[in-house]
């Protein structure tokens, strides 16, 4: 059975042309640091959806600009570097390991599990305990590594009680091949129920200017110090300045982009705050870290909100 999942996911690629497109190193590193349970890591991270083919399906156009990209962002000072074991399938987390591994001191690679694939476009719900031990066992050889320091159930399955497919994860974690858990696409009373079973220490959920709807899940997860990583930084399908005005119009102020701003608005909304804004493109990847220096007023948030 499909479910419908939006194959837009968290590290949605934004494509922005700045003013000074040339980054400077660690350039996004004052947007400061963020918690992930006893782990701390730069407030922007990257996600590494984009860097598979087309639909997210199967192995990129340009292998070695995935590379160069996932190399770039570690360059860069990126410490957080999202993916899913549905990415691609598998293409993603292979890239990873393939630029990166062995991975250096303070570096924090996140995956997720729960989502299985039937071709491009097409994302399917699997919360199994069975599948999602599985699913587990072939990210760590993927990303050639023993523990995977954030596993994240990639969104809960209405066929399978949610405290199963948490359980899982606790036995793996228990087993010692699993640091931390986190959650994604879920609302505020599945979080409650997920931290019934575990320790919680991420939600990643679609969250931007334009659908806050995860407005509960983000006031439960600044209460509690639980980081929170938006995915769909930006409105669906539309120019973001046409969209909006107001955006529109503080990007003009700052000399950037209405991507960047979106970023910003993103990284000035609250402490744990997570944005992963992926790309295939290493042009790309250097103006989306450039959004952190962007610094909103009170005046710009207030025009945004």
């Amino acid at each position: 059975m499909t479910h419908n999942i939006d194959p837009r996911h968290e590290e949605k690629e934004i494509e922005m042309k700045t003013a000074n497109s040339s980054a400077t190193s660690n350039n996004h590193t004052t947007a400061g640091t963020v918690r992930i349970g006893d782990l701390v890591v730069s407030r922007l991270g990257f996600g590494a959806m984009r860097i598979t083919g087309r639909g997210v399906w199967g192995p990129p156009a340009n292998r070695a600009e995935s590379i160069r990209v996932l190399r770039r962002a570690v360059d860069l000072g990126v410490t957080f570097i999202d993916t899913a074991d549905s990415y691609g399938p598998g293409v993603s987390e292979e890239l990873i390991a393939e630029a990166l591994a062995p991975y250096g001191d303070g570096l924090v690679i996140g995956t997720k599990g729960g989502l299985t694939r039937g071709g491009p476009g097409d994302w399917r719900r699997d919360g199994r305990p069975q599948h999602l031990r599985v699913a587990c066992e072939a990210s760590l050889k993927r990303l050639r590594v023993d523990r995977i320091e954030l596993y994240q159930l990639h969104s809960p399955d209405p066929r399978v009680p949610l405290e199963d497919s948490i359980g899982a994860l606790v036995d793996l974690q228990r087993q010692g091949k699993i640091r931390h858990i986190g959650v994604s696409n879920v609302d505020a009373r599945e979080l409650a129920a997920a931290r019934e079973v575990a320790t919680i220490v991420s939600v990643q959920n679609r969250y931007n200017l334009a659908d806050r709807s995860s407005e509960p899940v983000l006031s439960v997860c600044q209460r509690d110090g639980i980081a929170f990583l938006p995915w769909f930084p930006l409105s669906a399908g539309s120019d973001a300045a046409g969209a909006s005005p107001a955006l529109a119009e503080v990007a003009a102020r700052h000399s950037a982009t209405p991507a960047q701003v979106a970023i910003a608005w993103l990284l000035a909304r609250s402490p744990v705050m997570l944005p992963i804004p992926g790309t295939s493109s290493v042009t790309h990847l250097e103006e989306n870290l450039q959004a952190a220096r962007l610094r909103l007023s009170a005046a710009d948030r207030a025009a945004l909100d």
